[in-house]
């Protein structure tokens, strides 16, 4: 701060007096490139199925997540996440349904191939808690703690699942230690060097998950927590050493979950390594949004807006929201 000269020589309202001024010193962009949409996959054709928790999003059926993707193309953003909504009959102890060729997701990643080929990218998640029946997100013992080495044999599986039906970027959201090495080398070795693997790399064990597991339908069905697996919330170092070792794995991207309460773990993370740092601002965050807009606490675009901004000023890359198409037509505007 020493080139800074004293008032009155420097007046820092001078550039903010008018409109196009604003605009031509702002320091942080956003545009619809920046957005991840997240889409919830359910069975059935034709069907849009509210999701109560999470006011103005729906689960739909593969047809929908089609015309989904076709609206998202339309609006510049680049990148849409798929979770499905598993039926409980589908579901069983050690998620077997995750390795299915003909499961949701698999069908959902092949039909938005066909009709829309790469004009869009498909982010798919690993993990098995839309699968299991206990819904951790891998493999327990009689204990009910969740095992690591054999879980991500099954990750890996699931993994390679998804990038035979087409999924451009495999995003492993389980945090079970070594599954990106595991990953990788299976990608490599399965002929899809191409397909991306974004980790949740720092993924918190977060109150603000649940309208989520809503709605892939496992909010019922978790036994225990993920506290043996995700992180803690107090910790900022263990967050490098998970991201340090993803990227050393074969990571392309890593990502922090949730957002807004952890953008000093995406500073951290964008100052420290050079590689793209995404965020996932996670249901409670989009519910408690659309709560203070039903409330009259604020106004719903601008909170949205503001709250994305947050984000690439903090050094992401990319947010996957589901105000994504919101703040795509409010930024096509």
């Amino acid at each position: 701060m020493s080139n800074t000269s004293f008032f009155p020589n420097t007046r820092l309202r001078r550039t903010r007096a008018t409109q196009w001024s604003r605009a031509m010193v702002r320091e942080t962009m956003l545009s619809p490139a920046d957005l991840i949409w997240p889409l919830f996959v359910t069975e059935g054709e034709a069907v849009e199925d509210p999701i109560l928790s999470l006011p103005g999003v729906s689960r739909w059926s593969v047809d929908q997540i089609v015309v989904r993707a076709a609206e998202a193309i339309d609006l510049g953003i680049p990148c849409i996440a798929l979770f499905p909504n598993t039926q409980p009959e589908r579901r069983s102890e050690d998620g077997e349904e995750a390795l299915n060729p003909d499961n949701l997701m698999c069908r959902a990643i092949r039909a938005i191939k066909q009709a829309h080929g790469d004009a869009i990218g498909i982010l798919t998640d690993v993990a098995l808690d839309p699968y299991t029946s206990h819904g951790q997100d891998g493999l327990i013992d009689d204990s009910g703690y969740v095992l690591n080495d054999e879980t991500v044999a099954v990750l890996v599986d699931q993994a390679i699942n998804q990038a035979n039906a087409g999924a451009d970027i495999i995003a492993p959201s389980d945090m079970m230690d070594g599954r990106i090495g595991a990953i990788r080398k299976a990608l490599e070795m399965n002929g899809h060097p191409n397909v991306q693997i974004m980790s949740y790399a720092a993924k918190y064990a977060s109150a603000f998950y649940g309208p989520f597991r809503d709605a892939v339908g496992s909010s019922g069905l978790l036994k225990g927590n993920k506290k043996t697996y995700q992180m803690d919330p107090s910790n900022s170092d263990e967050a490098m050493r998970e991201v340090a070792m993803d990227i050393a794995e074969g990571a392309d991207s890593v990502m922090v979950k949730p957002g807004l309460p952890y953008l000093d773990i995406v500073r951290r993370v964008r100052d420290q390594f050079d590689v793209p740092v995404f965020a996932y601002q996670v249901s409670g965050e989009y519910a408690m949004i659309e709560a203070a807009a039903a409330a009259g606490a604020g106004d719903r675009d601008a909170l949205v807006l503001e709250t994305l901004m947050a984000f690439k000023r903090a050094g992401c890359s990319g947010i996957l929201t589901y105000h994504a198409a919101l703040a795509a037509r409010l930024l096509n505007g």
